[in-house]
């Protein structure tokens, strides 16, 4: 038996609780790992507090990260004893995820241990800082270099954003980064943000182009901050958005593309292709500021996660929560 934090729905309530479970009742998959530590995500706070829309069904194992040692394996590419990682491929939505001492999956949906990194790294790092690496290589892929001009990141306070600010910081880059939480200047630039601006600065005026002031951007919070966004990026910049924190709608006008040669680059880290994971995971291995990240993360027990999830949603808890499944960090 294991323990695991479960979520389930019953007459149209849903609860969520620890409890045991027997490990004949995992999921199909090729691969068996046990856990050492998930993290907390925007994702996963709907998950445990709400339970739909993110569950798909129930019961429901939350966590769409999840790092460990694989325990039994009919994947010719992993044996017993691997280290692994595995983020998104549906996990905690459709597929019991890592919020569990164990848990089961294809073999294919799982990546070796980036070397160099600590199991605590890994998942501090986990969804977030692997949607904000795809970002960045958006970014890149549209041409821009620090030599490009300032990239501004909304959303700056968050798992995604914050994780954006530092790995922009750490290549160089210049980065203004955008929060609501005005108490988080300090920690933003402590992260490597040149400037920090209020929400304000992307809030609509109702022009389809604003005066151009950033070369590039990352969204995580799409509607009107995502649409100011695009009408305030100068000639040929890009703008990966990954986000839906405030809105899914998007009121904005052809003219930054027609006029500013302006790419929007949608990022989708759930079903993101393997080879890209590799490269984007590397790049982080080599990336990523140890000191930085660490200054980002929190620790959480299984047992803490409901009361955290929460805080998450309204905002009051910055970086990135790992929630150890083990005592190893």
């Amino acid at each position: 038996m294991f323990e695991a934090l479960m979520i389930r729905q019953a007459d149209g309530e849903t609860t969520t609780r620890l409890e045991q479970v027997d490990p004949a009742s995992l999921p199909q998959g090729d691969v068996t790992v046990e856990v050492a530590q998930s993290s907390l995500n925007y994702k996963d706070a709907l998950a445990v507090t709400h339970g739909t829309p993110v569950v798909r069904h129930f019961p429901m194992i939350p966590g769409i990260d999840l790092a460990g040692r694989v325990l039994h394996s009919d994947d010719p590419v992993f044996r017993p004893g691997d280290q692994v990682l595995a983020t998104g491929w549906g996990l905690g939505e459709k597929h019991w995820g890592g919020m569990a001492g164990m848990a089961r999956l294809p073999g294919r949906w799982l990546l070796p241990h980036p070397a160099g990194l600590s199991g605590r790294q890994v998942m501090g790092i986990g969804t977030a800082g692997f949607t904000a690496m795809l970002c960045v290589m958006a970014l890149e892929d549209g041409g821009l270099t620090p030599a490009s001009g300032p990239i501004i990141v909304s959303g700056a306070g968050g798992g995604v954003g914050g994780m954006a600010v530092m790995l922009l910081a750490q290549l160089g880059y210049q980065v203004v980064a955008v929060t609501g939480r005005a108490q988080l200047q300090a920690y933003l630039i402590s992260l490597g943000a040149a400037e920090v601006l209020p929400r304000e600065a992307l809030a609509p005026t109702g022009k389809p182009l604003e005066k151009a002031r950033w070369a590039g951007g990352i969204d995580v919070v799409g509607g009107e901050v995502l649409a100011t966004m695009c009408a305030s990026i100068t000639q040929g910049g890009t703008v990966a958005a990954c986000g839906l924190a405030g809105d899914m709608a998007l009121p904005l006008t052809v003219a930054p593309f027609i006029l500013r040669n302006v790419r929007l680059q949608g990022i989708d880290s759930v079903m993101c292709p393997r080879p890209r994971r590799m490269t984007a995971w590397a790049r982080l291995a080599r990336d990523i500021d140890p000191t930085r990240l660490d200054s980002m993360l929190h620790d959480a027990t299984l047992a803490e996660v409901p009361a955290l999830a929460p805080r998450l949603l309204a905002g009051h808890i910055r970086g990135r929560t790992v929630v150890h499944l083990t005592d190893s960090k």
